[in-house]
């Protein structure tokens, strides 16, 4: 994905935009969130697409 820089970036955005989302998951839940080469790359707009599409599979929603 890149240096430390790079990977600690897209940690931080992950983690901003999975804060966001943590009431729609049931209580008790544990997800794990991996990034994939292009996530630092990615803009917000983007991470925040895929993160919400995956949450959507994830919670039953299928795939848009």
């Amino acid at each position: 994905m890149g240096g430390a820089v790079v990977r600690n970036k897209v940690k931080r955005r992950l983690r901003h935009l999975i804060r966001d989302r943590l009431s729609e998951l049931p209580p008790g839940s544990l997800v794990v969130v991996r990034a994939l080469p292009g996530a630092g790359d990615a803009e917000h707009a983007q991470l925040a697409r895929d993160l919400d599409a995956a949450l959507q599979r994830l919670l039953g929603g299928g795939a848009r």
